[in-house]
Order: structure tokens, then C-alpha cells, then sequence
């Protein structure tokens, strides 16, 4: 539930959003004033803010949306389509930019004025000639591949998309589906939400002024989901998966009267990192981060820094999360950790050798401290202060075990 959720948000929301508004006439009497505002102070906005926070998809993509939509524009004046340029430049559009929004979702931030910057500021400046210099030259056989039957069957007579470019639409959103399970971030979702607004656009035979409006929605949802990432990088820590410290000294605002704070250490980290190697530590990072996000009592996992990890327990007493901690203590203690070896191959064998060396297995265990507010501790940095000594008190005690 947690990942369908934040797959919807924010694009689902303002996909479903832009749909209202076209729907019922009193809020589609809006549209053609929404449009005139929206669409100059999202392009502006999302290059400002793409610029600044150095992500060159965002700006590229809008820029893609703003040359589309101003082609479309430009030469499509209604339906159904007019043979020659009108039907060249909405064919054109609708299979370049599937495929230029897919790729720009898989290609990695690589800045603006940077060689592979302004090579795909090329890519994108050329497109436009390249399908201009053919429909001038060789109109027919332009509109010949742009309309190229590649599925079985036939679309509605109602849809003006041809075959190709549904084609190109269905395989972006497959790749983009393929790319948010693997990273599960508001970049990728915001990314399949802008190909379902664009596809309901082009593919539903929109009128010009509806047809902005979505455009504009595809901006907006880009612009949302970059900021959304953006947050996500601030308060999360990329590693381990758990929010970041930054997001803690949030938690700690907010808490109460009545709350528990644990320090949670891994123990010997520093020898094994420097025995198997920074790999192999970021590996046993993550297996007590899933530990901790799991943790029973209504705790809140943070990594604190290093191999610190902090929870909270709001509303709970020190006697009350003890149990809570104790099983999580345990848990770690008899989770056997395989070391792999470095020689193994990226991809898992059809067939496992046998009479190899055989896989070295490690425990890994973890000392806690835990803390609660009294009169003495009023304010969530004392608590922390004296959950952290409690914690140094566990491990000078021999370590995996946890003290208050």
C-alpha cells in the first residue's frame, strides 16, 4: 500500500485533476483561462527550478513539451486530421515524444553545458529539422513510416494516433513501469503519469485549447515530481532506504510529553568494514536498516550517521519499548549475514557449480541505548544525549545488548 501510494502521488493526483477539469462545463469554461496563466509559469518555473537544482531532464522535457505543443499548435487546427503537414507534424509528435521522454527518464543527470549536456540539446534541436527537411522533400514517404500498420489488429476509427506511435506510447510506459519498480522514485513516477497524460492527449482527439491544458498538467507533474524527488534526497538516506537525519531533528519537533528514544549501534563495524571491505559493509548497512524498518511498537527507524541508527517510540514509556528492542536485538543476532565473494558473477547462473568454496556466514549484532523523557530529560536532544550514553554503557558491557 505504502508503494502504490507513492506511486500515485503527486502525478495520479493531478492526472485525475486535469481530467475534472475538462470534464464538467462549469470548470471546463476555466480551461482556456487556466491555460493562457498556467502554461508560461510552468515552463518558466520548471526551467528556474531544473536549472538550479541541476536537473537537466526537467528542462529538457519541458522544452520537448513546449516545441510539441507549439508544433501541434502551429499545424493542426482540428480533426479529423488533414492529409499532408497537419497530419506529418501530429503523427510526428506522437511517436517522437514517447520515446524522447523515455529516454530522457532512463539517461542519467549529466548537467547542461556539460559534452553530453549539449549533445542531447543537439538530439533535440535536430529532431524537429530532420522531420521538417522530409516532409518537404519526401512528404509520401515520411507519412508512409510515420503510419507504418506494425500490430495485428486496427485501432477505432475514432483515434488519431497511428499504430507506431501507440507503439512508441506503450513501450515508454513499460520501461518506466520497469524502471520505478528497480528505484521507486518520484522522478519515475512522475514520469509515467506525464506519458498517461500526453497519451489521453493525443490519443483521445482533444480540442486545441484541451489539449494545452494537458500539456500543461505534463509540465506541472514534472515539475511536482522533480520537487518531490528533490525532498525525498534531502530527507532520505539513499543507502539504507530509512529517512535521514535531517528528517529526525523534524521527528523530534513534533514529539509530545511522553516518548522513548533508542541509539542503536552495529558492533565491530569499523573491523568488519576494513576485514571484507566498504561493499560488504554497505551490505550489512541495509540488512539491519530492513531490520529497523520493520521494528514492532509503532518505532520509527532513522540512520543517525555512520552505522548509528536512531528510533523513536512517540507515546511510550522506557519499560514499554524495552521488549520492542529486545526482539529486534535479537532478531539482528540471528540473521546469518553471507559474505559473497568478489569473484562472483553479476548474473545469477543457470547452473551452480558444485565442490566450490564453500560460503563464509557472519552474525552481526548490535548494542542499544534507550531513553525516555522525564524531569530530568525535558527536551528531545537531552533524551538523545542520554539514549547515546546508555548506548555507550552497552557496548563498554560487552556489546549486543541493550541498556537504559
Amino acid at each position: 500500500m505504502k508503494r502504490l501510494f507513492s506511486f500515485f502521488i503527486p502525478g495520479g493526483i493531478l492526472f485525475c485533476a486535469a481530467l475534472i477539469m475538462v470534464g464538467p462545463d462549469a470548470l471546463h469554461s476555466l480551461v482556456p483561462s487556466v491555460v493562457r496563466v498556467a502554461q508560461p509559469v510552468i515552463l518558466a518555473s520548471a526551467i528556474f527550478i531544473g536549472w538550479r537544482f541541476n536537473r537537466s531532464s526537467l528542462v529538457f522535457s519541458v522544452i520537448i513539451l513546449a516545441l510539441c505543443d507549439r508544433v501541434l499548435l502551429t499545424w493542426v487546427q482540428g480533426f479529423p486530421l488533414s492529409a499532408g503537414p497537419p497530419r506529418i507534424a501530429y503523427q510526428a509528435v506522437a511517436l517522437l515524444l514517447p520515446l524522447n521522454l523515455m529516454m530522457l527518464n532512463l539517461m542519467q543527470e549529466r548537467g547542461f553545458l556539460t559534452f553530453r549536456g549539449i549533445a542531447r540539446m543537439t538530439v533535440i534541436a535536430l529532431q524537429p529539422l530532420i522531420i521538417l527537411f522530409f516532409a518537404r522533400s519526401h512528404p509520401d514517404a515520411l507519412m508512409s513510416r510515420l503510419t507504418h500498420p506494425v500490430l495485428p489488429f486496427s485501432l477505432p476509427e475514432g483515434v488519431p494516433l497511428s499504430q507506431p506511435a501507440l507503439l512508441a506510447f506503450c513501450l515508454a510506459l513499460l520501461v518506466t513501469v520497469v524502471r520505478y519498480v528497480q528505484h521507486q522514485g518520484a522522478k519515475e513516477s512522475g514520469f509515467f503519469w506525464v506519458l498517461v497524460t500526453l497519451l489521453l492527449a493525443l490519443g483521445a482527439g482533444f480540442p486545441a485549447t484541451d489539449r494545452v491544458f494537458f500539456f500543461a498538467a505534463a509540465g506541472l507533474i514534472l515539475l511536482v515530481s522533480l520537487i518531490e524527488a528533490s525532498h525525498s534526497m534531502a530527507f532520505k538516506d539513499e543507502l539504507t532506504g530509512l529517512p535521514a537525519r535531517r528528517a529526525l531533528k523534524e521527528e523530534l519537533l513534533k514529539l509530545g510529553n511522553r516518548y522513548t528514544l533508542a541509539m542503536l549501534d552495529i558492533d565491530h563495524f569499523k573491523k568488519f568494514n576494513d576485514r571484507y571491505g566498504h561493499d560488504v559493509g554497505d551490505q550489512v548497512l541495509r540488512m539491519v536498516a530492513g531490520k529497523l524498518a520493520g521494528v514492532s511498537g509503532g518505532g520509527r527507524a532513522f540512520r543517525y550517521g555512520g552505522e548509528e541508527f536512531t528510533v523513536i517510540f512517540p507515546g511510550k514509556y522506557a519499560d514499554q519499548a524495552h521488549q520492542h528492542l529486545e526482539d529486534l536485538r535479537r532478531e539482528v543476532e540471528s540473521s546469518r549475514f553471507v559474505i559473497r565473494s568478489r569473484m562472483r558473477p553479476r548474473r545469477k547462473p543457470k547452473r551452480i557449480r558444485s565442490g566450490g568454496r564453500p560460503r563464509k556466514e557472519v552474525s552481526v549484532t548490535v548494542s542499544i541505548g534507550v531513553a525516555c523523557r522525564d524531569e530530568k530529560n525535558a527536551r528531545p536532544q537531552s533524551v538523545l544525549k542520554a539514549a547515546d550514553k546508555a548506548l555507550y554503557r552497552a557496548k563498554k558491557q560487552g556489546r549486543n545488548r541493550l541498556c537504559a
